[in-house]
């Protein structure tokens, strides 16, 4: 069952949210992330994308980036432009982009059940991407950034959401992409304990987005752990913070992977290779093309977008796994045609955030 609990949040000044509000960390490259902070020192880029206040040739994994990241979060506390709630509260999250709509809770998950599975996950890490966000979360002696859970929606709780979104929000403000974002505080003992209660009859919560965050939380925790002859298991670093949504309202961007080249083939060989797998579609816009069914890709080769779609018998559609679209594409194009056997750790593919 799934052990959730609230928490002293760490969170803006209402006059402050929409300046220092920012995308999470891994949907902006360096580069990205400095032209948007440009002109903002109080943007949340200089938290979780430290770097861009350092040279720009900086080795990203260097001890001074983390350093940097601690000394910009003080500075936002010590100017109270972040400040903390003096009770452990719940938090009420409502993201509306266009006709999409969902409502999570935020709150601190146990790393325990990040162990023992009852937090699932579908995704392996990358071993260089972990140890960064394991280094991040130590450092600032914080979780920056929220992990994205889901689970089987029920209809207490969405009562419960109704209810307390009657009441006026602390946050309301629609971000520069037009993303609208509305955020209510729990600090009623009665929600709280009804709310907690709720979620210990939850048999899991499901990894949607930041695998990353979630595997790093859990071994600084173990860290942390190992490291307290006095461990009671209610110490703060036994938690690590996430949004939780449920899967009837979950909405997923895309997340794009980008190959440096086509492992010695030219682009005719390279899509006579794919034709084996997938059917193969021009795609005449101009615009990406975005997948409007499983089991579908967009790719993007030398000025053209071309609709991928798995043929039938190259995947099991019985397995939960295996059918995964993350799992076609690895298992039928990216190992087999252009030799990425290991996603993780191969420097010939990185990844674009939708």
């Amino acid at each position: 069952m799934a052990k959730i609990k609230p928490f002293r949040g760490l969170r803006p000044l209402p006059e402050k949210v929409k300046v220092i509000a920012s995308p999470p960390y891994d949907v902006l490259n360096s580069r990205e992330a400095r032209i948007m902070a440009q002109g903002n020192p109080d943007s949340f880029l200089h938290v979780v994308k430290p770097e861009i206040d350092l040279s720009p040739d900086i080795d990203l994994y260097d001890h001074s980036v983390y350093q940097k990241g601690k000394e910009n979060l003080e500075r936002l506390i010590k100017q109270r432009y972040l400040v903390q709630d003096v009770t452990d509260c719940y938090y009420l999250y409502r993201q509306i982009m266009k006709d999409f709509d969902q409502i999570g809770l935020v709150a601190a998950v146990s790393i325990e059940d990040y162990e023992n599975d009852i937090i699932k996950k579908h995704e392996h890490t990358r071993a260089d991407k972990e140890a960064d966000r394991i280094r991040h979360v130590d450092t600032l002696n914080a979780n920056s950034g929220l992990v994205f859970l889901t689970y089987k929606a029920r209809s207490d709780l969405k009562e419960l959401a109704a209810e307390i979104m009657d009441n006026d929000p602390i946050y309301d403000f629609t971000a520069d992409d037009g993303v609208k974002h509305i955020f209510w505080k729990i600090d009623s003992e009665y929600y709280i304990e009804k709310i907690t209660t709720i979620f210990s009859q939850i048999d899991y919560l499901y990894v949607a987005d930041g695998h990353h965050r979630s595997a790093s939380g859990t071994r600084v925790g173990q860290m942390r752990r190992a490291a307290n002859p006095h461990h009671t298991g209610e110490e703060e670093y036994n938690y690590f913070m996430a949004a939780i949504f449920p899967h009837d309202q979950l909405h997923i961007l895309d997340y794009n992977r980008v190959v440096k080249d086509l492992n010695g083939l030219n682009p005719a060989e390279f899509l006579e290779k794919v034709a084996e797998k997938f059917l193969i579609a021009e795609y005449s816009s101009e615009l990406p093309y975005h997948p409007t069914e499983s089991h579908q890709f967009g790719m993007y080769l030398q000025g053209t977008w071309y609709r991928l779609t798995a043929k039938p018998g190259t995947f099991s559609p019985s397995d939960p796994v295996l059918s995964l679209d993350v799992s076609i594409l690895q298992n039928n194009l990216l190992s087999p045609v252009l030799d990425i056997q290991d996603p993780r750790n191969d420097k010939r593919i990185d990844f674009v955030g939708g």
